[in-house]
């Protein structure tokens, strides 16, 4: 199984373990199955993703190169996420705010690369206000300001993030609950209709 990238006209052939971190080769029958389709279903949902790897091999009559995305991802989580500055600090820590790129969407989720490390971000922690379809508002190879919660730093190849983007705005839904009074009229959008819960966006926000 391959993922096929173009650039600068070439064909860039990454295969499925060098495409994807946690790839397992131990496992068999049904286990192995379920891993692929699992990564199968992630990869159709990158189609359009903007990617970093690493040139392995170049055949320029077929004009196709062999690439791992994997080794480029190990690159930058070294140099981001374990190596330190002058002053003895990671760069990449709790609380701050990066830039990510969106690499995969969902009804309820999105899924970002933060300098070699990626992440799913639930709807709930896309925006202050409620976000029906995650689709509406963000498309694969958009880049977004993500704030990073929490880091687990084992190694290169054990290393997680949590993170959301709403906390990198500011929250009007106090002011703009404000404008509302009990027996008022108003105009509104129902966004999402979820477990017998109808929501609404109100036109004043």
């Amino acid at each position: 199984t391959i993922a096929i990238v173009e650039y600068k006209g070439f064909r860039v052939v990454i295969p499925l373990k060098e495409m994807v971190m946690g790839y397992q080769n131990n496992l068999t029958g049904d286990a192995y199955n379920a891993m692929i389709v699992r990564q199968h279903k992630l990869l159709s949902r990158m189609l359009g993703a903007e990617i970093d790897f690493v040139v392995k091999g170049i055949d320029s009559k077929t004009r196709s190169v062999v690439a791992s995305r994997k080794e480029a991802m190990l690159k930058k989580r070294k140099t981001f996420y374990m190596d330190t500055d002058d002053a003895g600090e990671y760069r990449i820590y709790d609380g701050r705010i990066i830039q990510a790129r969106i690499i995969a969407t969902a009804e309820k989720a999105i899924r970002i690369e933060a300098f070699g490390v990626e992440c799913s971000v639930m709807a709930r922690d896309l925006s202050w206000d409620w976000i029906g379809d995650a689709h509406e508002r963000f498309a694969v190879g958009d880049e977004v300001l993500v704030r990073i919660l929490s880091v687990r730093r084992e190694s290169p190849e054990d290393l997680s993030i949590r993170a959301d983007i709403k906390s990198t705005s500011e929250n009007t839904d106090r002011d703009n609950l404000q404008k509302c009074r009990i027996q008022g009229k108003y105009a509104g959008k129902v966004t999402d209709v979820h477990k017998g819960v109808v929501y609404v966006r109100l036109s004043n926000g």
